[in-house]
């Protein structure tokens, strides 16, 4: 009963957190619509109605919240073991690089299902390979993760530019538009009337209870809860941490690639170069947020889905400039980071057992 209830306690603490967060959040945004001249009561009720005021907006919301999701759940692994996977963004990227390929492969046969299907183990596995190699930069070369993986996610960026404007450029013209539209038989479903595709939302919350069970009950997250804690001690009981590090980056990477996977075939049904949409980054401010909590994680999420989402009608209906959206998610990133330098600074655990 001791450690339930000591659990109860971390749960509603990073709750109030959260709260505090939010609220910082609120203040700095209302100060600046101030001084940008809106009014921010307004402005608020134009992005709830931007994400939630139709079913067709909450759809696009879900379809913000997917990606998020899935790359929120690969970083738990990473930030488990204490690595800053910073390169999860260029591994949505690779990802959506190997989807794209499996599937231009398919597009002329006569069994769509089965490229699909084979797409996503593509995209899983050319996330796990980026993110491998980042791995064995941090693990056998000494480079640090955060600058192994910045410089892995512009040469990902790279590598989809020249895929779009050299080998995948459309029939007889090259631009930013992307690779050509592929056939519907090789889209994910998705329920016509709100454009949401049911499998893709399943994977997400299949991801989000596998991450949930491994780092609770699994031997895979107790060793990574070790190593994290304290390596040397660990590296005594027989435990090697480069080898988990190494298992850390490749659940992360295979995460993110599906998140990719599903932006190629449920979202956009090509290759493009924002493909990623910056997910990669958000996620690490979702998990930042969440305390590192696999249970909080999804509703951060669905929070800056919706701000992703409702932001874009400010332009619209105020006359706004587009840039305010930006604006409205540095003050969270400024939020995360204080709350977490608070955190840090009181020298609160960073995670229950979850």
């Amino acid at each position: 009963m001791e450690f339930s209830s000591n659990n109860l306690k971390i749960f509603f603490r990073h709750i109030c957190e959260i709260i505090m967060a939010i609220i910082a959040v609120f203040f700095f945004t209302t100060l600046i619509l101030r001084l940008a001249g809106a009014p921010p009561f307004e402005a608020y009720y134009h992005i709830f109605k931007g994400s939630l005021g139709s079913w067709n907006k909450f759809a696009h919301v879900i379809n913000a919240w997917i990606p998020l999701t899935l790359c929120a759940c690969g970083l738990l692994y990473t930030f488990r073991i204490g690595l800053w996977n910073i390169g999860v963004e260029g591994q949505m990227m690779m990802g959506a690089v190997f989807t794209t390929y499996i599937l231009r492969t398919g597009v002329e046969s006569d069994m769509p299902i089965f490229f699909l299907s084979l797409s996503f183990v593509a995209g899983i596995i050319g996330g796990g390979i980026w993110a491998m190699i980042a791995g064995f930069l941090k693990t056998k070369g000494g480079v640090n993760e955060i600058f192994a993986g910045l410089g892995m996610n512009f040469v990902a960026q790279g590598i989809i530019l020249w895929l779009i404007f050299g080998p995948w450029k459309r029939p007889g013209i090259a631009s930013m538009s992307g690779t050509e539209l592929f056939p519907s038989k090789l889209w994910l479903s998705y329920l016509s009337a709100i454009r949401l595709s049911p499998a893709g939302l399943f994977l997400a919350l299949t991801a989000l209870l596998m991450t949930a069970l491994i780092l609770r009950y699994a031997r895979i997250g107790l060793n990574l809860k070790a190593i994290g804690s304290n390596p040397d001690a660990a590296y005594l009981f027989g435990l090697k941490p480069g080898r988990w590090m190494l298992l850390a980056m490749i659940f992360a990477g295979g995460f993110a690639g599906l998140a990719g996977s599903i932006q190629v075939t449920g979202v956009y049904h090509r290759l493009l170069p924002a493909i990623s949409s910056n997910y990669g980054y958000l996620a690490l401010l979702v998990v930042m947020l969440a305390n590192y909590n696999v249970w909080i994680a999804p509703a951060v999420a669905f929070f800056f889905a919706c701000l992703n989402v409702g932001s874009i009608q400010l332009p619209m209906m105020l006359q706004l400039d587009s840039s305010l959206s930006g604006v409205i998610q540095g003050t969270l990133v400024l939020a995360t980071l204080g709350i977490h330098a608070w955190r840090s600074s009181r020298q609160l655990p960073l995670t229950p057992d979850q």
